[in-house]
Order: C-alpha cells, then structure tokens, then sequence
C-alpha cells in the first residue's frame, strides 16, 4: 500500500523539484534533532518524517493516535495506520499523549496544516462560509489541533497558499495562534508560546516581534513578492531583506521519494 498522504510532486519544474517539494524540505529543515514533534497527517507528516531521515535522525515523532518515537519507513495513510503502533518506541492511551505530554508542555514543537490561516496565524478546519450551524462546506473538524496550538512550545504551520487559504480574519478559529495580535494568548491562558512559521509552496511567513503579524521573511527560488502578495487575502507585510531559501538537495529529494513512495505493508 503506497501513501498518498504527503507531498505531489507530478509538476517537478525544470528545476528538477516540485512547489510541494520545496515546500516539505523547507518544513524539514525547521526541525532540529533531538526534538519532541507531534504531528499532523499530510504535509507536517511528510516534513517531519523527512527531517528524521535525513538531518535530525534522533528527531521524536509522536501522533494523536498515542504513537511515541513512531518510524515509519512510508508515509502514514492516518493517525491510526498500524504503522505507527509497529514502527514505535511506545504506544500510550490517546488521554496519556494530551493529558501528561501535550497540555503541560513537553512536546517542543507541533505541525499542523490548515483549511485557512489568517494574519495573525489562527487557524480554520471547522466550516468555510456562512455559519456554524449552516456552513458553505464542512471540514473534517479539530482533531487535536486545538490542543497542539495551545500547549505545544512552538508551532508551524505547514500548507499551499491561495487566496482562499490566507485570509484577513478565519471563518472560524479552529486553533488559537496570537488571537487579535498581542496579549491575546496569554489573556485566554495558552503556555504555549504560539505559531513561528508558517511555511507554504511560495515561501515563508514569521509573526513580526512587535504586531504578531504575520510577514513574509522567506522566498522560494524564482518567486516574486507580487506573486505572494496576489495569493494572501491581506496586505501582506514584508521583511527588508526577505531570506532566499536553499533549493532541495538531491539528497532531500531523493529521501523525500522515497518516503512517497515506500510500500510500507512489506
């Protein structure tokens, strides 16, 4: 069974990489060895597993599921692929994973993906449109991504931006990141210090020290700044001097198909 969790990688450029793969590796490389990482499923699934197969092999993954140190050698279809209980240093009850190592803060940092995100990094899996009770769409919920923002250390953010992803305002705050900007977190008692990065297929987004805004501090190769600002839904802030992020290397790349492409039921 192949997983098509992770990233697509059908419109490889003539760089010799995808907008996804750029994305992924970017995620990785914001993971460091030795960490505590609780992940989501899809993108964060894929970076995080990524950084541990190459740069940060001592990297902890654990998932909702109650999989601690799970290495999996493919991508996890879902939290509850058996994959994850085979390839872990321990399987706990899912209470265990939020109740002693999320909400007090043990895990350093979490990945999560979004439906939307907004200027100040909250973020949206509930409803798009109109309201609660009468949504446009439905999406398929929390999870325990509410958590994972609260308590976690640091969180990034990982996912494709468009103009209907990066909005001014969510059309609901699934996850708290810095509310309405500053003081916000720690009027509604949150520990964990927020999200500091969003990390998308154009670039990368950091909360300025001051604002909480969200502002552009990184791009990808042969993107341009017209072209972040024309897929954000506000007037996007940009730093000075925006980072030109490092391309893959065959390496990253090379460790990233396979992941993609491991049949994992061998």
């Amino acid at each position: 069974m192949t997983s098509q969790a992770g990233t697509n990688h059908a419109d490889v450029s003539e760089l010799g990489y995808s907008a996804d793969e750029m994305m992924t590796v970017s995620a990785a490389r914001a993971l460091r060895d030795g960490m505590t990482c609780f992940v989501g499923i899809g993108l964060p699934s894929a970076a995080a597993n990524l950084a541990r197969a190459t740069h940060a092999p001592g990297l902890v993954l654990i998932y909702e599921s109650g999989a601690i140190g799970a290495k999996p050698n493919g991508l996890p279809l879902s939290i509850g692929d058996g994959i994850l209980a085979e390839t872990a240093d321990a399987v706990v009850s899912v209470p265990e994973i939020f109740n002693y190592w999320l909400q007090p803060g043990r895990i350093d940092v979490g990945f999560l993906s979004a439906a939307q995100v907004d200027k100040f990094g909250n973020i949206n899996t509930t409803v798009i449109g109109g309201d609660y009770r009468n949504p446009a769409v439905r999406l398929p919920g929390a999870g325990g991504a509410p958590e994972i923002a609260a308590s976690c250390r640091e969180v990034i953010v990982v996912v494709r931006q468009t103009i209907r992803s990066f909005v001014e305002r969510v059309d609901f705050v699934t996850s708290v990141g810095y509310g309405s900007g500053p003081g916000d977190r720690e009027r509604l008692g949150l520990t964990g210090s927020g999200p500091k990065k969003i990390i998308t297929d154009l670039g990368v987004l950091e909360p300025d020290p001051a604002t909480l805004e969200f502002t552009l501090t990184g791009m990808y190769p042969g993107v341009s700044v017209p072209a972040v600002r024309e897929r954000t839904g506000w007037d996007l802030a940009v730093a000075a001097e925006p980072e030109l992020i490092a391309t893959p290397s065959t390496a990253e790349l090379d460790a990233l198909r396979r992941l993609e492409g491991s049949d994992h039921d061998d």
